[in-house]
């Protein structure tokens, strides 16, 4: 249905060639954004209707007072279903050091809540198959737990600023959820406008990116420098290019295709897809506010480098 509705637009009414730079790009635009922006006001409404008594400050209250493995294991699976991009996750992690979270624990969620999602996880699946779709899951479970306890060795409560440990923790009366079919559509749908309104530009800039990407960069191009296994600088320098290109797990998906497309190796490509997603220079930025430069380079350092061994163990696995 999607690539009908491109081919009408593009081919038809735009008179482009399908053999054309120009063609193949704005095919690939109208394509994605129909598909993705379908898909992802459906998702979005589902969830709503299913997460319509799950709030930050329950999720927060979940994770604490747990077993530190227990607490942790929470804590990633938390951040997986839950929608926040890597900006917005930060103020919880605020609200987890007041809460008397390890900082551990609270570095996992923080390094699993903009990584992976379920909206982007039924996107991923529909836009680059279920095997890519595991793959990218799987690694991004394993830095994140791992991640937060290699943070937990350096204990990084010392770089934590001293505001943070001052704020107390206010009682808030508690609001009766609407659990009436009637209050999970209101929430649901407010959901769609809330979190659709906060990621269109990033999904419609990551799927221009893309569009570019599969209509104008020459395949020879791509083999040479991105592509093949054996290329071990391009796994860190995929790493690096997706540190300035804030984006979450969603907008990055088409960009990710278009790298698929041109044959760049899938370690890669994942390599890329997680460094925009949780090593944004936005949320290092946003970051800083919370912890001090030791802990915010060594932050950036524990998840550098483990994503790029998950580009080149996936490169060097990889069939």
């Amino acid at each position: 249905m999607f690539n009908a509705l491109a081919d009408l637009i593009v081919y038809q009414w735009f008179g482009l060639s399908a053999d054309s730079h120009a063609g193949a790009a704005l095919h690939f635009f109208v394509m994605d954004t129909t598909k993705i922006f379908a898909m992802l006001m459906i998702i979005i409404y589902i969830m709503g209707l299913l997460r319509a008594l799950l709030s930050p400050e329950k999720v927060r209250d979940y994770v604490r007072g747990k077993p530190k493995w227990m607490a942790r294991s929470s804590a990633v699976g938390l951040g997986a279903v839950t929608p926040f991009c890597s900006c917005s996750s930060v103020p919880l992690f605020i609200g987890f050091v007041e809460a008397g979270v390890p900082l551990g624990v609270t570095f996992s969620f923080l390094i699993a809540s903009p990584m992976i999602n379920e909206v982007a996880v039924v996107i991923l699946i529909g836009i680059l198959g279920w095997e890519l779709t595991l793959m990218y899951v799987a690694a991004g479970l394993t830095v994140a737990y791992v991640g937060g306890m290699i943070m937990e060795r350096f204990k990084p409560e010392r770089w934590v600023e001293d505001y943070v440990w001052k704020i107390q923790m206010g009682e808030t009366a508690e609001v009766e959820a609407d659990t009436t079919l009637a209050g999970r559509h209101r929430y649901a749908w407010s959901e769609v406008k809330e979190i659709v309104g906060r990621l269109w530009k990033w999904v419609v800039a990551g799927i221009a990116v893309g569009a570019l990407f599969h209509g104008y960069v020459p395949e020879g191009w791509v083999t040479e420098h991105l592509g093949g296994k054996d290329n071990w600088l391009a796994v860190p320098g995929a790493v690096l290019l997706g540190v300035p290109l804030y984006s979450n797990a969603t907008g990055v998906i088409p960009v990710a295709e278009a790298m698929l497309g041109k044959g760049v190796a899938i370690g890669t490509t994942l390599a890329f897809m997680m460094s925009i997603a949780a090593l944004s220079l936005p949320e290092m930025i946003i970051l800083r506010k919370v912890i001090r430069w030791p802990a915010l380079a060594l932050y950036a350092g524990v998840l550098a480098i483990a994503f790029m061994l998950v580009g080149w163990g996936f490169n060097l696995f990889a069939h």
